[in-house]
């Protein structure tokens, strides 16, 4: 057991290397491997500690899940999956209005199912809602923030790469998170919509009041009506392909990996019979390696981690902090989503819950919160991080994708805050209530 002293060296060495732009499975590494050294001062115990947890977590075939689901998102997004569920949900929303905003919004949170990425979908929906928008003269601001804040659906709809993350760390079922996702992305969805709804009746200059919104150039998305049914088959192949996928999760007929070969496989054959070239396939494939590869690497680094967390105490001291503060279950979520609202200003998502989640879980999971609900609320909470400055990462990516517009990243980080406020009272809601988060997964057991 360490010292009070030794446990803050781990923790400032962590923090410090970290905030100093060290990668953070490079630091995750070295204070692992400095707590088994200040436990037992043996170079072999460090080595044969840190190989063992290496191998033990490279062979759990859990790991499988991200690289799969991943590719299973860009062979859909690669064959025009994100552009047809624009063009449908865009002409099935007319009657709405800031239709081309709420058409960003509902494709998001489908596409969401997709891909489960937030930052591919911020770069797709740059390309494919803002020329729509622009064109039928939407306040510039206004339409950027749309595609950042509805872009971090992909984080909260299953299957998300946070959750996969999330159900390592805290060995939760990965499939139960998947399905706890749906109901609180759905609120978030809502949210959105109410929101740029009331903003569009209480401002129409910022959705175009001067446009004519029985054009059929925005109701038809440039398509007739022979290649709008075209894009409506299509889109109910992806719809059925994402509903077989989670509801085999969901109902047990196969397990989170093998959920995800199958989605994988199908969203090739897909992409084929749409047209997918072979060199395009290959880049897909290279895309997701040189992406996973790196995020698998971090989640091994996070593993040695949670265990010299656990070996030397410090998970423990923190829950007998929080819990002997004498503070209410509420008040200790609300010191929690503070720190991740900080932590998201200054690192990004995964980073985030590496850090933060083999201590925070346990000391939830004490005062009486259940797993689920709280792994939904972090999420969400640290969700936040993506529009924040200054790293907020999805406002970098709709600017970077836009670069012919020159926009400045404030303007984008102002127009984003209304959707940081939903975030955040969806957050409040699920504390609230948190069967939004447990029914499903409860109801398939």
């Amino acid at each position: 057991m360490f010292e009070p002293t030794q446990m803050i060296v781990v923790v400032v060495v962590l923090l410090g290397l970290v905030l100093s732009g060290v990668h953070i499975a490079i630091s995750l590494g070295i204070t692992a491997a400095l707590g088994i050294y200040m436990m037992q001062p043996d170079v072999h115990v460090v080595t044969s500690f840190v190989s063992n947890t290496a191998y033990e977590a490279v062979r759990d075939y859990i790991f499988a899940v991200i690289p799969l689901f991943m590719l299973m998102g860009e062979f859909l997004a690669k064959c025009g999956a994100a552009r047809d569920l624009f063009a449908l949900v865009n002409r099935g929303t007319k009657w709405l209005p800031g239709r081309l905003a709420v058409a960003t919004v509902f494709a998001n949170a489908i596409f969401g199912f997709i891909t489960g990425v937030s930052i591919a979908a911020a770069a797709a929906f740059s390309r494919i809602a803002w020329p729509e928008m622009k064109r039928f003269g939407y306040d510039r601001s206004f339409a950027l923030a749309t595609v950042a804040g509805s872009a971090c659906l992909g984080m909260l709809i299953p299957p998300s790469v946070l959750m996969i993350v999330w159900g390592v760390l805290t060995e939760q079922s990965i499939g139960s998170l998947f399905v706890a996702g749906i109901i609180p992305g759905f609120i978030v969805v809502g949210l959105y919509v109410l929101y740029i709804v009331w903003a569009a009746r209480r401002n129409p200059a910022l959705v175009g009041e001067d446009r004519d919104y029985n054009d059929p150039r925005t109701i038809s998305f440039g398509h007739d009506e022979a290649q709008m049914k075209a894009v409506f088959r299509s889109t109910m192949l992806v719809a059925g392909l994402i509903v077989g996928v989670l509801g085999g999760i969901w109902f047990g007929l196969f397990t989170p990996t093998e959920g995800a070969g199958v989605g994988a496989a199908a969203a090739l054959v897909l992409a084929l019979a749409k047209g997918m070239k072979p060199r395009e396939i290959l880049d897909v494939v290279l895309s997701v390696g040189r992406t996973a590869a790196p995020l698998l690497l971090l989640l091994v680094m996070a593993q040695l981690y949670s265990r010299v967390l656990s070996m030397t105490g410090i998970t423990g001291a923190a829950k007998e902090l929080f819990i002997g503060s004498g503070l209410g279950p509420f008040e200790i979520l609300a010191i929690m989503v503070l720190i991740w609202f900080v932590l998201g200003c200054i690192i990004d998502s995964i980073s985030i819950i590496l850090l933060t989640v083999p201590v925070f879980a346990p000391v939830a999971a004490a005062v009486g919160f259940d797993p689920l609900a709280f792994a939904i609320m972090g999420i969400i909470a640290i969700e936040t991080g993506l529009l924040t400055p200054p790293f907020g990462i999805l406002v970098f990516t709709v600017k970077a994708a836009l670069p012919e517009e020159n926009i400045k990243l404030g303007e984008i980080f102002r127009a984003a805050i209304p959707f940081w406020i939903c975030l955040l009272f969806a957050i409040v809601v699920v504390a609230i209530f948190p069967q939004t988060a447990t029914w499903l997964p409860n109801l398939g057991r």
